[in-house]
């Protein structure tokens, strides 16, 4: 692993450990050549995953780039990292386990917005107002609508 502060190639692993969840394994380095520590990350990937946008771009999935847009959209909520974190994992686990190497943006988006539904409305709607392009705020009123009706619909049939 090469160091992130002076670039050499031979970092020494001080620590190992699996992760909470035990999805990944989080080791810390050190670099004989400066002596600089950091942490880095092994998580299992089974297969290359490429993003198919709406343009027709294609572009390597980038579990980071997810990771960021969830934490944005949750952003001064109560939702704990460990939290976000599991639903990042859940999302990524979903997408590998479709079999498919070419996924749809739009088929990370309704997993994500499934995802956040359940988590926090808040977020959940954060996330669908860019997801799906609102642009003024009848956008919002309708969405929530919709929403607020799907919930209540829901806990009436509960009860």
């Amino acid at each position: 692993m090469r160091c992130p502060f002076c670039g050499n190639d031979d970092t020494q692993v001080k620590d190992s450990r699996p992760t909470e969840d035990s999805a990944a394994i989080r080791r810390r380095r050190q670099c004989p050549a400066c002596g600089g520590r950091f942490t880095t990350f092994e998580r299992v990937q089974l297969r290359e995953l490429v993003i198919v946008k709406k343009s027709g771009k294609r572009e390597p999935f980038d579990r980071d780039k997810l990771a960021r847009s969830i934490m944005t959209a949750c952003r001064k909520r109560p939702v704990s990292p460990e939290r976000l974190e599991r639903l990042v994992n859940g999302v990524v686990r979903q997408l590998e386990s479709l079999g498919e190497s070419d996924i749809d943006a739009n088929v990370v988006g309704e997993m994500v917005m499934a995802a956040l539904q359940a988590l926090d409305p808040v977020a959940y709607i954060r996330f669908a107002s860019v997801y799906r392009d609102f642009r003024e705020a009848r956008d919002f009123e309708t969405f929530v609508g919709g929403f607020s009706q799907a919930v209540k619909g829901a806990r009436d049939g509960a009860d």
